[in-house]
């Protein structure tokens, strides 16, 4: 069995799914996984079981490879921009192109 992730490669493995999660071209499914990466990561944080963090770790690792394949695929076939994204800049109609 392999040991119990350090500090810091738990804090730079957030750190990468943050990221990850923030590049996401689209509005929705960008807010989607910071909430959610932040909330497996509290999980993380407050598990006391040895094991059970391991486990967890583990999982998001995979998680990030999945994550970032994902991204990958929004930013090459992201959408429009959604106008609360961002309110200064007009937000462009179908025909608009």
């Amino acid at each position: 069995m392999s040991a119990v992730p350090s500090r810091r490669a738990v804090l730079g493995l957030y750190s990468s799914t943050l990221r990850t999660a923030k590049s996401f071209s689209s509005y929705n499914f960008r807010n989607y996984f910071v909430r959610r990466t932040r909330d497996v990561f509290r999980n993380i944080q407050t598990e006391q079981d040895p094991s059970r963090v391991q486990s967890m770790y583990q999982e998001a690792v995979k998680d990030l490879a999945v994550l970032r394949r994902s991204a990958i695929v929004n930013q090459l076939y992201g959408g429009w921009r959604l106008a609360v994204e961002d309110p200064a800049k007009p937000v462009l109609q179908r025909g608009d192109d």
